[in-house]
């Protein structure tokens, strides 16, 4: 019997009927969800009509890659190589990610472009010696006009450069979309064109996905080495201003810089020791407190509370992790501060700050608490039952089985839990500010208002800061050691985690 070659529109019939089965259905529902969610997220990125631009170039590609490959299989009654749907995914992706590379570089290079052109158009006599700086600020200048933020009357050559500017950014949008679709469309074709029978459409994908990982990856690492690279040369630029023994050894922290040379600490003092030493005493008291009540509850939720009481007990002792830092700053203020005054000052009669290192460090202790009991929690309980049996077997009580056998068995697991919640002590901020204070003071006294390096960090950057005087660049140099402290607390739990486990082993 001869064969009989269906006609162009019988293909797309039969392609479309395909599209009513409940499995291509769920298949082209999990696309169109998979795409949604990345639709809110570029939205909120790179803007709504560019990512609506992108993603419906992806869901067009994914529709004809689906009914190309559904249209040759109908004709040839051949199945293809792969599932339909890695063709309508292997679309999809060449279809919206050289749309969504071309318009990363656009960004990036849009906003410097445009402001070239507005300089350039400027009158000389605008311009004619300024430094960079001052050019910055009549720039600005313009694009606030722009925008109709405007304090006085402005220079007519200034609105008539901020005219200029509004116009160029309408003509760039409408030439990014433009230029968006005619990328996704050349992209559409190169798919278009490989789709066939016997193209392995499976690993066509797998490959695109491996390469995006490996980009993620390697934009994780170069932003990482950006990161400390430019802590370092902001804080070596710090060292020119003061002396790094000034820095490390200096017992007097005050980087205010006067406006006048006759007023008082007019240079600043830049020694960093009494904010080392708030910030290791206040994370010292928020350890004590994690660690002790935190390993504690996890070894009885793992090994002897019942399973309705961990059931209770567990989900409360998570959500202390989901409460703003904020309310714990409320929290140490209003309830932890009064009373450490009233039971050290006013029964004990000892001198009380009214903002303390024991305060902020009680309170943060309470925070990262979850942070102990869960991570030690998971590690207990991955421990294998045929060890802990064996223990029992071999007559060990079952206090002995959790501190001989099970404890040094989950060392690894509990020592990562100690340091994210070293890491999350030395890097908290709210809770020190609101119940320890802002001024450094050299004191070990828990009862003394100290401060962290966390906090002069922030305080230091607030506000409309210049980064060419010692106060601002002094920021950095607390970031590049707060940077070395936390690397030294992971290598020197690494090398406890990996002598305990060869031990054991």
């Amino acid at each position: 019997m001869d064969h009989v070659i269906p006609t162009p529109m019988q293909q797309v019939a039969r392609a479309l009927g395909a599209l009513g089965r409940p499995k291509t259905l769920l298949r082209l529902a999990l696309i169109a969800g998979l795409l949604s969610a990345v639709f809110s997220v570029a939205a909120t990125v790179l803007g709504f009509m560019s990512a609506a631009v992108i993603v419906s170039l992806a869901i067009v590609g994914a529709v004809l890659g689906f009914l190309r490959i559904q249209a040759a299989s109908n004709k040839h009654s051949v199945r293809p190589h792969s599932l339909q749907i890695h063709y309508a995914i292997y679309a999809a992706l060449w279809t919206g990610l050289p749309a969504f590379m071309f318009l990363l570089v656009w960004i990036i290079f849009q906003g410097p472009v445009i402001d070239q052109l507005i300089l350039a158009a400027l009158p000389p006599n605008i311009l004619e010696g300024l430094s960079s700086d001052q050019a910055s600020l009549i720039l600005s200048e313009i694009k606030n006009l722009a925008a109709g933020i405007q304090f006085g009357e402005p220079d007519p050559e200034l609105s008539a450069a901020a005219m200029r500017y509004a116009s160029w950014l309408e003509i760039a949008a409408s030439a990014k979309i433009a230029a968006l679709a005619a990328v996704g469309l050349i992209g559409l074709a190169l798919a278009r064109s490989r789709i066939n029978l016997d193209f392995r459409a499976r690993q066509g994908v797998e490959k695109i996905i491996v390469g995006l990982m490996i980009a993620s990856s390697t934009i994780a690492i170069f932003t990482t080495i950006g990161i400390i690279g430019s802590l370092i040369f902001e804080a070596m630029r710090f060292f020119q201003h003061v002396p790094l023994t000034e820095f490390l050894f200096g017992t007097r922290w005050e980087p205010q810089i006067a406006m006048r040379s006759d007023q008082v600490a007019s240079l600043g003092a830049f020694g960093a020791v009494p904010v080392f030493l708030g910030t290791i005493l206040i994370s010292t008291i928020a350890m004590i407190v994690a660690a002790g009540l935190g390993l504690p509850a996890a070894i009885y939720l793992s090994e002897f509370a019942s399973d309705r009481v961990r059931g209770i007990v567990k989900p409360v002792l998570e959500i202390l992790a989901g409460v703003p830092t904020i309310v714990y700053g409320f929290f140490a203020v209003l309830v932890i501060a009064p009373a450490i005054r009233n039971v050290f000052g006013g029964m004990l009669g000892l001198d009380t700050a009214p903002g303390s290192a024991l305060a902020a460090g009680l309170v943060m202790g309470i925070m990262i608490i979850p942070f102990v009991s869960s991570l030690s929690d998971d590690a207990i309980g991955a421990v294998p039952q045929a060890m802990k049996d064996g223990a029992t077997a071999l007559g060990a009580t079952k206090s002995e089985t959790v501190l001989q056998v099970v404890l040094p068995a989950a060392l690894p697991g509990i020592a990562g839990g100690m340091l994210l919640a070293v890491s999350r002590a030395i890097g908290e901020t709210m809770i020190v500010v609101m119940a320890a204070g802002i001024f450094a003071a050299l004191t070990i006294n828990p009862l003394d208002s100290v401060t962290t390096v966390t906090v002069q960090i922030v305080t230091l950057l607030i506000g409309d800061s210049e980064f060419d005087n010692p106060k601002t660049l002094s920021a950095f140099g607390l970031g590049l050691f707060l940077f070395t402290f936390t690397l030294i607390l992971n290598v020197i739990a690494l090398r406890i985690v990996q002598k305990y486990r060869e031990s054991y082993d």
